[in-house]
């Protein structure tokens, strides 16, 4: 046997002595690139719970609504407003409500701070919070005498136009002024409920009814 095949055949032999630990750190190279490559596919994560949380901010704002053909229903301003889509209301400060119904009857209503719904049909007001309805016709041409009401809490309902309370309020219909612990009123139905300590100051010249 020449010189150059007996040096091959040793260096074979000795490479041999080593051929299981090279393939075995290739195949423990292999799973290791297989692990961190491999997608996981854990379990669904809880669905979370939706947070009350504003998705937007408006500072010195004024937002009008408009039916279907195109006839304003209301504008609402405000010094700041805050958007939360859970409930999809208008947290509003300082704010001012001005809702005009199909008839042209204009109500308008305040607070220091106050919540609305989407389309400004519902609002809640708090602190010094005022609605007031200005004077008006019915459809019968009767004339309707200017309303106020005053309380900490007011929720109105610009589009039934009516108006409650469970917080003390006061009522100025023309000349004469109501109080009480809480109140249901509906224009509407002509009706009026005022609950708990009642006091009324009525005017001579005030024969007429509570609408």
């Amino acid at each position: 046997m020449n010189k150059p095949v007996a040096l091959l055949r040793d260096l074979w032999d000795r490479v041999s002595i080593y051929l299981p630990i090279i393939l075995m750190s290739v195949l423990a190279l292999g799973t290791y690139w297989l692990v961190r490559n491999t997608p996981i596919f854990g379990a669904p994560e809880p669905e979370q719970p939706v947070r009350h949380e504003p998705d937007y901010f408006m500072r010195k704002f004024a937002v009008k609504t408009f039916d279907g053909t195109g006839r304003l229903k209301s504008e609402v301003f405000g010094a700041e407003g805050r958007h939360y889509p859970d409930t999809d209301t208008l947290e509003i400060s300082n704010a001012r409500i001005r809702s005009v119904s199909p008839d042209g009857r204009i109500t308008v209503a305040s607070g220091n701070r106050a919540v609305s719904n989407g389309d400004g049909s519902e609002v809640q007001l708090f602190d010094n919070a005022v609605v007031v309805r200005e004077a008006t016709t019915d459809a019968a041409g009767h004339a309707l005498p200017r309303m106020e009401f005053r309380g900490e809490f007011l929720h109105a309902f610009t589009e039934s136009e009516s108006v409650t309370s469970n917080k003390p309020v006061t009522l100025t219909r023309g000349n004469d002024q109501f109080t009480a612990d809480a109140m249901d009123y509906d224009n509407y139905d002509g009706v009026m409920n005022l609950n708990g300590r009642v006091r009324g100051v009525l005017m001579p010249d005030a024969a007429k009814s509570m609408r």
